[in-house]
């Protein structure tokens, strides 16, 4: 059986239009945390959507039982934010996943190879091999970065097909890269764009999301 990756690009307005409100240079930092966090959250709806695992049961209305449907609580969800900028899009995502747990890795690229190294990891030894697990980045520009913790996650039990990353602007060669190593992956992206510069961003991308987010110009 061919596996393909799959990478899903949602038509809602709120998610083109805080896309947009990112993507404005002019966007203050306050703004463009406000931006992100709901890109967070529509990008995480669109996501999770059959995939969370459910049972079914009855429930009593005031009135009489009904069938009722619950996400079942017995396996387990990770949220991973990617530090520092996915921190951006981790407030909208856990507004969804109010009881998932969060398990940060940072990942920092060397400014002249863009080769990525993980200056800390917080993951278990090991997963229940049930976890579903959203990764939140928000740029995937060589798609180095995002590789790197793809590894860490499958070496501790996760099955790439369960896991889902969200992220604000995509670009083809982190997708082509990805669809060579994990090609069970499945991203939700806000957009695609087309190309990557020297400097290993995104254009015409959003800038750099950390420093935008947390004002460190």
């Amino acid at each position: 059986m061919n596996v393909q990756l799959r990478v899903y690009v949602p038509p809602h307005p709120l998610i083109k239009h805080w896309l947009a409100v990112a993507r404005d240079a002019a966007t203050p930092s306050v703004l463009f945390r406000s931006a992100m966090t709901e890109l967070g959250r529509w990008l995480t709806y669109e996501a999770i959507r059959e995939w969370l695992p459910t049972i079914d049961t009855q429930v009593n209305t005031p009135l009489a039982p009904c069938a009722a449907t619950f996400i079942n609580p017995e396996v387990p969800i990770a949220v991973v934010p990617i530090l520092r900028a996915g921190l951006s899009l981790l407030e909208g995502s856990q507004a969804l996943l109010p009881l998932a747990a969060v398990y940060h890795i940072g990942v920092v690229r060397h400014e002249e190879t863009l080769e990525p190294s993980i200056y800390l990891n917080k993951f278990p030894e090991q997963f229940d091999p049930q976890t579903r697990v959203l990764i939140t980045e928000p740029m995937l520009a060589t798609g180095g970065t995002i590789t790197t913790v793809m590894g860490e996650l499958t070496q501790r039990g996760i099955d790439p097909a369960m896991v889902r990353i969200i992220s604000v602007v995509t670009s083809p060669p982190a997708l082509q890269k990805l669809n060579l190593a994990y090609p069970g992956l499945t991203i939700y992206a806000a957009t695609i764009d087309e190309t990557v510069n020297e400097k290993g961003y995104i254009v015409p991308g959003l800038g750099d999301a950390g420093d935008r987010t947390f004002g460190t110009f």
